[in-house]
């Protein structure tokens, strides 16, 4: 079921333009390398701002020129499906960029949301969205829940 939902940016462009006039468009974007509850609660409040929830993903090469050569652990369509799998999430797409600007060029959400490691000064594409109309959006961070504290326990426990 989930990978029905993993669309290629084309096919989500001719979605989004279909469902525009009478839906909200939310969209997020990140590595979700290891899925974890901060992510599972970040989606969900995103998917509650509006009617349909589209992620754009990290590709492998993206994520290791942001998070460094030994990542990603888990490869870029096991997580696009493992994402279009929750029930909240309506689409998902993988892009190549470092960030997801081209997506938010072509698609033109009505939301985009980030989580809370980010202040809204720091949303590069935040200028993009308030461009054509749209809203940038910061939800509150899950406390200690991420990829990154997941990897420091299996260290630990592996020493």
């Amino acid at each position: 079921m989930g990978e029905k939902k993993v669309k290629s940016i084309r096919e989500l462009s001719k979605i989004v333009n279909r469902r525009r006039e009478n839906k909200i468009i939310v969209f997020t974007n990140g590595c979700f390398d290891l899925l974890h509850m901060g992510h599972v609660r970040y989606l969900k409040k995103a998917k509650s701002l509006g009617d349909i929830l589209i992620v754009g993903i990290n590709s492998d090469n993206s994520v290791r020129k942001i998070k460094g050569k030994k990542r990603p652990i888990t490869p870029e369509k096991e997580r696009a499906e493992i994402i279009a799998s929750l029930g909240c999430v309506d689409y998902v797409t993988i892009f190549n960029d470092t960030t997801p600007n081209k997506v938010i060029k072509i698609l033109k959400p009505d939301i985009h949301v980030k989580g809370g490691d980010y202040k809204i000064n720091e949303v590069p594409e935040s200028k993009i969205v308030e461009s054509y109309g749209g809203k940038t959006i910061i939800l509150g961070k899950v406390k200690n829940k991420s990829t990154k504290n997941i990897i420091e326990k299996i260290l630990r426990l592996c020493r």
